[in-house]
């Protein structure tokens, strides 16, 4: 009986080296596969450092393969990570809105185009590296929490279906990373001391910098939520709602901008209790199981990705859903995910509206 392929995505780093590793040591028909996002030679001055990131990746995960014996495929994403990821994180930043580049690219590079290509060449399965784990039951599958709270990825998963699902590994799920580091020691493995990425991986220092390279911005008012002028803004796209620092305004209390409206190319500030809301509406909502639920149900929900879960009353609608925290939360920000839980299981989530 022929074994089952599956298609490791690599990045040159730690966990998807052990990723493959576990799963080659499983049994499985590994090959590697690697996305090229960057093209070293378009590359800006300021993008340097990512491009050369990024070529050390391809060739880290290129030794890994060698190291494994299994096979190696480099798979040119450059305009569909542009399209998905870059032009949509400006243009949401244009628009007064904090986007999550991660969902985006998860969507659709990661577990769009790079799970065609994988299937394409006659993988039964795609494998990443994410903290998070997959369950099957009565034909269907869950998503779930990664069992390391620390590293738990679930909260970027969300847009993921049945029909992504069935087709996916998360070898790591079950393990801490402490323990998937012990392994990559353990199995002497390519990138074993290789520090994980932090920040957004397209951006090489102030976000700011980025913006300015690709918008026309003008200055405008900052303005109380009384409307009294307290100052002026360089750009709406380069704040976000929440944001204290860099406002370059005076007051007898700390201001945060509670508002942003491009339209007007206005900035809204207020004091921490303004800051609060007891609630919004969710849209472009993706429901894990394919169903929404029949009613309001109490769900635990995350704003942003290293937010806190707190608890909540979700009242679906035709492709969106109203949320109401049962105390109200800080610096909800539009254009973010939301995601929607019950104990360790991902049941959906959706973007952040006003």
């Amino acid at each position: 009986m022929a074994r089952e392929r599956v298609a490791v995505a690599l990045s040159g780093g730690v966990d998807s080296a052990v990723a493959a590793s576990l799963l080659q040591e499983a049994g499985y028909e590994v090959i590697g596969v690697t996305m090229r996002l960057w093209s070293e030679e378009e590359a800006t001055p300021s993008d340097q450092r990512r491009s050369r990131s990024s070529a050390r990746g391809i060739r880290d995960a290129e030794e890994l393969c060698s190291s494994l014996g299994i096979p190696f495929h480099l798979i040119n994403l450059e305009n569909e990570f542009k399209h998905y990821v870059i032009d949509y994180f400006r243009q949401e930043y244009a628009r007064g809105r904090t986007p999550n580049p991660c969902v985006a690219c998860n969507q659709h590079i990661k577990f769009g185009s790079l799970l065609d290509q994988a299937l394409s060449l006659g993988a039964d399965y795609l494998a990443t590296g994410h903290y998070a784990r997959i369950q099957h039951s009565d034909g269907t599958c869950h998503l779930l929490k990664g069992i390391d709270p620390d590293k738990d990825q679930s909260y970027m998963l969300y847009t993921l279906g049945q029909g992504k699902l069935k087709h996916l590994l998360f070898p790591l799920g079950d393990y801490l990373k402490a323990q998937v580091r012990e392994l990559a020691r353990e199995k002497v493995l390519p990138g074993a001391g290789k520090p994980g990425s932090q920040d957004i991986c397209f951006i090489s220092g102030d976000y700011g910098a980025f913006l300015r390279r690709y918008s026309t911005t003008n200055s405008g008012q900052i303005v109380s939520q009384q409307g009294q002028v307290l100052g002026e803004h360089k750009g709406t796209a380069f704040h976000t709602v929440g944001q204290r620092h860099g406002l370059g305004i005076a007051a007898a209390e700390r201001l945060y901008v509670t508002k942003i409206e491009p339209g007007a190319n206005r900035l809204t500030v207020g004091t921490q209790e303004e800051m609060y809301s007891p609630g919004f509406t969710a849209s472009k909502v993706n429901w894990v199981s394919g169903q929404p639920p029949s009613e309001p149900i109490r769900v635990g929900v995350k704003i942003r990705y290293r937010s806190r879960e707190v608890a909540a009353t979700l009242r679906p609608k035709p492709d969106s859903a109203e949320i109401e925290f049962y105390q109200p939360q800080r610096a909800v920000t539009p254009g973010q995910a939301v995601v929607f839980y019950q104990d360790s299981e991902v049941l959906g989530g959706g973007t952040i509206e006003n």
